[in-house]
């Protein structure tokens, strides 16, 4: 464990930790103490930050983080779209620049960071609502679903796994894959490592998840596979590559989706990191173990929509060649 980290573990445990042990979720509370900033990142040297938080700008309402000399003619841009997490009910694109503004440029790619409705004003299923319309918008606008990972941490790791099932489910064309960094996949809260890990997380007590669910559900069931994928049906999603530390209470979350996708025929990337807090890519550049991560994390990135991209070449001559061969 680097120092960097072992700072950050005492630093949630001490300042964060204790917020989740409180009995009742002060939402706005939670707000404005995530909006407080001990550092904010720059936009990366050669990229620019576009914001369409308009009213106009729906559904693609958030940022985007772009080249600032554009793509090079002819090159195959990937596109990261980007789901924050939070527990659907605080946090934002601007909170979490920290892990979207250190991976664009790793993978090379456009990174839209989607500001989706939060609950309780706007409960299940604002959020995958919007990031259902975000996806749209993104092949409207003519981007290959090749091209394209749904990404996302924490809530927003179940709010991206959670749209690739719904996608599929509509008929949508998918995209290349999800990337989810520890992901909250069971609002239920069923998991073993809710109880065997609660003195371990430096940051959330197990008690406190079934709290932040009750915020977001309202009364829809906590196994709807919409809100909680861990009940999905996973057959004929793309390939998905999940982070997870090995002290969180959130673990056999991102564990038992790995195992399911993989008996479904899914391929399935599931790391588990060794002591380090809840989504730990957010500590960039910092943290050597965020940087690490996040370099594992573009790479899957480059590897899903390369593999995608040469498929859909391939179906397009296969369907050529079955024209020609038929005329």
């Amino acid at each position: 464990m680097s120092w960097q980290n072992a700072l950050a573990c005492w630093y949630l445990r001490r300042h964060f930790r204790p917020e989740t042990l409180k009995p009742h979720i002060d939402v706005e509370r939670a707000r404005a103490l995530t909006s407080k900033r001990v550092w904010t990142p720059s936009v990366p040297r050669g990229w620019h930050l576009r914001e369409t938080y308009g009213e106009h700008d729906a559904p693609l309402r958030g940022e985007w983080l772009e080249r600032a000399n554009g793509t090079p003619a002819g090159a195959a841009e990937p596109v990261v779209l980007y789901c924050h997490g939070g527990g659907y009910y605080f946090c934002s694109p601007d909170t979490h620049r920290s892990l979207t503004f250190a991976l664009a440029p790793r993978v090379n790619a456009r990174l839209f960071s989607l500001d989706y409705r939060l609950a309780p004003e706007h409960r299940f299923p604002a959020a995958l609502d919007d990031a259902i319309a975000a996806y749209r918008q993104l092949l409207v606008m003519g981007i290959a679903p090749s091209s394209i990972v749904i990404a996302g941490d924490s809530a927003g790791g179940g709010l991206a796994l959670a749209t690739l099932v719904a996608l599929r489910d509509a008929g949508d064309p998918l995209p290349a894959g999800g990337l989810l960094f520890s992901p909250w996949t069971d609002l239920a809260t069923t998991g073993a490592s809710l109880l065997d890990n609660d003195s371990a997380d430096p940051m959330f007590c197990g008690a406190s998840i079934a709290r932040a669910a009750s915020v977001y559900l309202g009364d829809a069931p906590a196994t709807h596979p919409y809100a909680s994928p861990l009940y999905a049906d996973l057959r004929g999603l793309p390939p998905l590559y999940m982070m997870v530390g090995s002290t969180e209470v959130l673990l056999d979350d991102a564990r038992r989706v790995a195992d399911k996708a993989r008996a479904a025929g899914v391929d399935c990337e599931c790391e588990v990191w060794k002591n380090v807090p809840h989504v730990w890519p957010m500590f960039a550049p910092f943290m050597p173990e965020a940087n690490r991560a996040l370099d594992r994390a573009a790479a899957f990135v480059r590897r899903a929509t390369s593999r995608a991209a040469s498929a859909a070449r391939a179906a397009d001559a296969a369907q050529l060649s079955g024209v020609t061969s038929s005329v």
